[in-house]
């Protein structure tokens, strides 16, 4: 089976739900995605609310995946710039596939997904290039850069996992253009 992906998905508890349980099971999963197992839905609640409030003034837009159950497997979030000299590219966050989803080749779609929203999406008209960042150490830059992505720059030990685990923040680029 694979993914269907919609963008810009109703909004409603189901969702919202999802996108909760994904968030926290994959990072209980030792996925790098802004938390530290253990961590609860209810943990990652205000982060997700972030997401919810920028997708309604319009300044972020969702990627969703569902398997064959209707489930939630998989999100990208994408997040336009403000700044009037970098509105040609978007920020990529939150990009998860759900544990139990591993190893069937849902990362790649989802991020084929990504590349197809921002090439033909309304609204994506204007953006060149697709920009993330990543947590060094995981081995999820090399997983980027097979979907085409560069790295184009890192900040040594600029994210703590824990006292004594610091890691790379690194930024990856994916030109559309």
């Amino acid at each position: 089976m694979t993914l269907t992906f919609e963008v810009d998905p109703a909004v409603d508890r189901t969702l919202r739900d999802g996108v909760l349980s994904l968030w926290a099971d994959v990072s209980n999963a030792g996925g790098a995605v802004g938390f530290v197992p253990p961590v609860t839905p209810d943990a990652i609640r205000p982060a997700l609310l972030k997401h919810l409030v920028a997708m309604t003034e319009g300044g972020t837009r969702l990627l969703v995946g569902r398997d064959e159950d209707g489930q939630v497997a998989a999100t990208a979030f994408f997040t336009f710039n403000g700044h009037p000299l970098m509105k040609h590219w978007v920020w990529l966050y939150t990009v998860m596939v759900h544990p139990r989803h591993q190893g069937r080749g849902y990362g790649r779609d989802l991020m084929a997904a990504v590349e197809h929203t921002a090439r033909t999406a309304e609204g994506f008209e204007e953006i060149e290039a697709i920009r993330l960042t990543c947590r060094g150490g995981t081995g999820v830059d090399g997983f980027y850069a097979k979907s085409g992505y560069k790295e184009v720059g890192r900040v040594p030990d600029a994210i703590r996992v824990a006292p004594g685990d610091d890691r790379d923040d690194i930024v990856m680029l994916l030109p559309l253009k």
